[in-house]
């Protein structure tokens, strides 16, 4: 059976104990054992990035280049063997993962062009004799802590970028999908990347969490609002840099001029692929009253024929969620909803098989006040919601605590920018599923969805790096 250790400073460490690694579509097949590290461990990480730092901040770009550039080429070159790893440990469908594992690859791709890109500027002082410069620096040691439902994407996007900009890392992901994460810190060793420069711990983020947060120069954290709150006090207490993101209630507006067709396949795609396990998942559907039953009508009967089953086979569409908890969870708001008034139009029932398979479900006649559309499910689990025209859906839209995506359907060029500009949301899409991003342009939401800035793209580097203006007297004479 494989066995997976920490790494810390250039070198593979042996944690306190080994923890199974388990296939959610079969519980019993454990997919490998990986050392859960000590508190002193995550420190002695801590001491390593701290220690590759100074050299690495300073180390050519062309260097930092080249090394982003050979991880991403392996991971292209190993994407359906890393792929159905991906699978595996965390249950989406084989396709997406291999899709993952491509897009992560990507990422390394454009962020190792950032070392060459980046730039400052020379402006004239407003004093005789003198010029302002601003340049930036790397902020120092990032601790990145990533979540379940993207094991190879989040750590990528974080950890490209912070490598990009100088920044030495410590990794912890989540620890119900460790393999990916350990791959990647394999990958980038083997790429040239100096010892101590990417660190990984696994291990329960409630023992590791308090020091990677008090040690780091930086935090940047994917996962429940809960956690994000507890990270944002602690980092703020020490003035540490955070970025969070959290979660939403992602909201699909449906208008009467829609094409149907589009709006079931863009509310299917967003709601249920990926298990409905996406931070940008559709779950409020929000539909005009004058086309509300033609448009339930169709998209129960696409997700009719929706195939949930094992997530390696080519034909299945929906693979298991990724734990016993979590379909636990998904379960309990079934019942909740339910409980509420909210009437079952599709699913809501665990399937008679091994693994942790869920229906995808779907309730009609809920309104915005109810707890299953307040609360984030995280799972593929969607509610209809009745609308009286555009104003009235946006006002539903935007009656969220969350606002990280959201989406609208429409023929109408207006009603699109009406949207666009009304919405509460971080993220807006137009005839487009909620979820769904690309690597190059800043991902991030308002309020509870997001707290301290955008990941990737041009946000990047306002994140991972500090700014430094100098003013330069060469007016004198010697």
């Amino acid at each position: 059976m494989m066995e997976r250790r920490n790494w810390i400073a250039g070198r593979q460490v042996d944690g306190v104990r080994l923890e199974a690694n388990c296939n959610p579509a079969r519980p019993a097949e454990v997919v490998g054992h990986y050392a859960w590290a000590s508190v002193a461990q995550a420190q002695e990480a801590l001491d390593a990035a701290r220690e590759a730092l100074p050299a690495w901040a300073v180390s050519n770009p062309q260097t930092r280049s080249d090394i982003l550039r050979r991880a991403g080429d392996e991971l292209n070159a190993r994407a359906e063997e890393l792929g159905a790893l991906l699978t595996r440990e965390e249950g989406k469908t084989l396709r997406e993962g291999i899709g993952e594992i491509r897009r992560s690859a990507q990422i390394f791709h454009y962020a190792a062009g950032e070392p060459l890109r980046q730039g400052g500027e020379a402006l004239p002082g407003l004093r005789d004799g003198t010029t302002a410069m601003v340049s930036r620096e790397p902020v120092g040691v990032v601790a990145l802590i990533t979540p379940w439902n993207f094991p190879m994407a989040v750590p990528a996007w974080k950890a490209a970028y912070a490598l990009a900009f100088g920044n030495t890392v410590v990794l912890k992901p989540s620890e119900v999908t460790p393999a990916c994460a350990w791959e990647l810190a394999d990958i980038l060793h083997r790429a040239g990347l100096p010892a101590g420069a990417f660190n990984l711990v696994n291990g329960d983020g409630r023992t590791l969490g308090p020091v990677l947060v008090d040690g780091a120069d930086a935090v940047s954290f994917t996962g429940s609002p809960g956690v994000g709150r507890t990270i944002l006090e602690r980092s703020v207490a020490r003035m540490t840099r955070v970025q969070l993101e959290l979660g939403g209630k992602n909201p699909l507006v449906v208008l009467d001029d829609a094409d149907l067709d589009l709006a079931v396949e863009v509310a299917l795609q967003g709601a249920f692929y990926s298990t409905g396990q996406r931070c940008t998942a559709t779950s409020r559907i929000i539909v005009d009253r004058r086309v509300h039953d033609a448009f339930v009508e169709r998209l129960v009967a696409k997700m009719s024929a929706l195939r949930v089953g094992d997530p390696l086979e080519a034909a299945t569409d929906i693979g298991p969620v990724v734990s016993e908890p979590q379909l636990a969870k998904d379960l309990h708001y079934v019942t909740v909803a339910r409980d509420e008034g909210a009437e079952l139009a599709f699913g809501g029932g665990r399937l008679d098989r091994d693994g942790y398979f869920l229906e995808p479900t779907l309730f009609v006649g809920t309104s915005n006040t109810m707890r299953i559309n307040r609360d984030e499910v995280f799972g593929p689990v969607a509610c209809v919601i009745p609308a009286d025209g555009l104003d009235h859906a946006i006002s539903i839209a935007n009656d969220s605590e969350h606002a990280l995506s959201s989406g609208v359907v429409t023929r109408g060029l207006a009603a699109a920018e009406t949207f666009r500009r009304r919405s509460r949301a971080g993220l807006v899409m137009v005839n487009a599923p909620t979820a769904g991003i690309d690597y190059h342009v800043p991902f991030g939401g308002r309020g509870p969805s997001g707290y301290g800035g955008r990941e990737q793209g041009s946000a990047a580097v306002e994140f991972f790096t500090e700014g430094k203006t100098t003013y330069i007297n060469h007016g004198i004479t010697g």
